[in-house]
């Protein structure tokens, strides 16, 4: 399995783009008609401003109310541009939000849908710079630049054609002087792609290192590993300084580059437009005209030209938050649990490795029938919690298989998984919400009457101490200590009423009283189920109705915990030395 999510290609993010576009094709057609108004209305006033230049050159007729009638007319199409412009903004920034919602949305149905194999591998600072700094920069774009780049977009267009239109010459002069803003941006463009991927992919390795970093705080104070952390850190730093000195490299270039090049049609026209004048092939009105016209080309290029960097930017962000559509979901080759096994969950020559150079579970065989209590035991190492997480379809065995009603355990879709299996371990997370939802998430329909009973399953005394009782926001209005956050979690499982429960050192936290009393809850609660405990308390072994004792990768017994102990292998030297501690 990559530790890394994939980037979506450039065809990926176009269609992508083509998509959010087309789910909103009103407002885009909005967006561009009236802006064409807009532009068209513009392109009047520089037209009349060279009728009053000829009108007054010729001196014919009454000039004065001439003029003024040309310059009443100026005026009005001046302000007809405006509100325009306005209206095509206020649609565009209204269509961006609404996009930018529909792309924040996408990304978060993606990540919930994360096979929990591919999830678990996943580096945290990865998955959380896409989901906040890449969906944000995504976000802003729509909301602010690309309405503004469609407004330029059809200025620029408009203003080009009316040169074009009002005199050849002078319109292929200006087109022909813009060809270096071309070349800056074709210059560009082709090296942007791969030095904001580097930006971005960078900032989500430093952010990785900051999330580790504060995650293990106590573990890195306690082991020494200040300095070694420290070293990392200042790495990821330097390498997110290369990447964005490169990026800044390639600013440093363009912007000199294209303001001197957004000059030169002013100047060309201005000088083959005095020529042309001089030698009486057009009139002084028209080059004033395709003057104005070129000066304001030089508005929407800049303006193209400052967003220009935003959007390469967001095509980097862009291409990283649409790349969870390439990350295979267990959807894709789930198959049905088939009954011809019933409910048993079999372990066959299961062969597993984290790195691939050393198997820490080696051939394991075990067939766990419905309703059956089965602990799993053995030392520190042994491979317990890594079996666990194959039983629970986290990770698959590299060799041999672990199925359950015959089908691959890891093969299934999350929702039938979770009416199946659910692990529970002692990591738990309380939401800031109330204690109501945070139980809820489990079994959106219970009932208060179901919260209580399964409150009262897992052994929670502390509920009527709460403020307002299901009402009370955790993180908020109180804060849950480790042993009631972890009773909350098994309260979760109880709603959500699995058929086999993967329990790895899921009591932990809790005192060994309040732990043999939560696991006898359990057991109540679930009498029927099946139940596999990674056992580290012996007491918890000795209830169940086998115990299946891990060394070294290999299962080396399996049994009652009376045939164990009278075997004296290593689960009864085990329970001796427990017992006699």
């Amino acid at each position: 399995m990559s530790s890394q999510l994939p980037i979506a290609n450039p065809a990926a993010v176009r269609a992508a783009a083509i998509r959010d576009l087309g789910a909103d094709r009103w407002a885009v057609a909005g967006v561009v008609v009236v802006n064409g108004l807009a532009a068209a209305a513009g392109l009047v006033g520089p037209w009349l401003l060279g009728r009053i230049i000829d009108t007054i050159q010729t001196g014919s007729g009454n000039v004065l109310s001439a003029v003024d009638k040309l310059a009443f007319g100026a005026l009005l199409f001046t302000v007809v541009q405006t509100v325009l412009a306005w209206w095509a903004l206020k649609i565009g920034y209204r269509f961006g939000e609404r996009t930018a919602a529909r792309v924040r949305e996408r990304f978060l149905q993606r990540t919930l849908a994360l096979p929990p194999r591919v999830a678990d591998h996943l580096p945290a600072g990865d998955l959380i710079a896409r989901g906040s700094t890449d969906a944000s920069l995504v976000a802003l774009t729509l909301r602010s630049a690309l309405p503004e780049v469609l407004v330029a977009v059809v200025h620029a267009l408009f203003l080009i054609v009316a040169v074009l239109v009002l005199d050849l010459r002078l319109g292929v002069c200006g087109l022909v002087c813009l060809l270096g803003v071309g070349g800056a941006v074709r210059w560009y463009v082709r090296r942007a792609r791969p030095v904001y991927l580097a930006v971005a992919a960078t900032g989500a390795e430093l952010a990785g290192v900051i999330a580790s970093n504060a995650k293990g705080a106590r573990t890195i104070e306690l082991l020494g590993l200040e300095d070694r952390r420290t070293e990392v850190g200042e790495a990821g730093i330097a390498e997110s300084r290369t990447a964005r000195l490169g990026a800044l490299w390639l600013r440093s270039v363009l912007f000199p580059w294209a303001e001197i090049a957004l000059a030169l049609p002013v100047v060309g026209v201005l000088l083959i437009g005095g020529l042309l004048y001089a030698n009486e092939l057009v009139s002084l009105g028209v080059v004033v005209t395709a003057t104005v016209y070129l000066r304001q080309l030089v508005g929407p290029l800049d303006t193209l030209m400052l967003w220009i960097e935003q959007l390469q930017g967001a095509g980097a962000s862009y291409a990283r938050v649409e790349g969870l559509a390439d990350v295979p979901t267990a959807e894709a080759h789930a198959r049905l649990v088939q009954n011809a096994d019933g409910d048993r969950i079999r372990v066959e020559n299961a062969h597993f490795s984290y790195t691939g150079a050393r198997d820490v579970l080696r051939g394991v065989d075990l067939l766990v029938q419905p309703g059956e209590r089965l602990a799993i035991v053995g030392t520190s190492g042994a491979g317990k919690s890594t079996l666990a997480r194959l039983l629970a379809g986290l990770d698959r065995p590299h060799t041999g298989s672990v199925t359950i009603g015959g089908t691959p355990v890891a093969e299934l879709p999350a929702d039938q998984l979770r009416e199946h299996v659910v692990l529970i371990t002692q990591d738990h997370h309380v939401f800031h919400d109330t204690l109501r939802d945070n139980l809820l998430i489990a079994k959106p329909d219970a009932t208060d009457a179901d919260l209580h009973a399964a409150l009262s399953a897992v052994g929670v005394t502390w509920l009527d101490d709460l403020p307002d009782g299901l009402d009370t926001v955790l993180g908020v209005d109180t804060d849950l200590a480790d042993a009631n956050a972890q009773q909350l979690s098994l309260a979760r499982v109880v709603l959500a009423d699995p058929h086999t429960l993967i329990l790895d050192e899921a009591t932990a936290l809790l005192d060994p009283k309040t732990a043999r009393q939560t696991e006898q809850s359990l057991a109540a609660v679930l009498r029927g189920r099946t139940v596999i405990a990674i056992a580290h308390r012996l007491q918890t072994a000795h209830d169940a109705d086998r115990i299946a004792v891990m060394e070294a990768g290999r299962l080396v017994e399996l049994g009652t915990h009376q045939q164990l102990v009278t075997a004296d292998g290593v689960y009864g030297r085990l329970w001796q030395t427990w017992h006699t501690a």
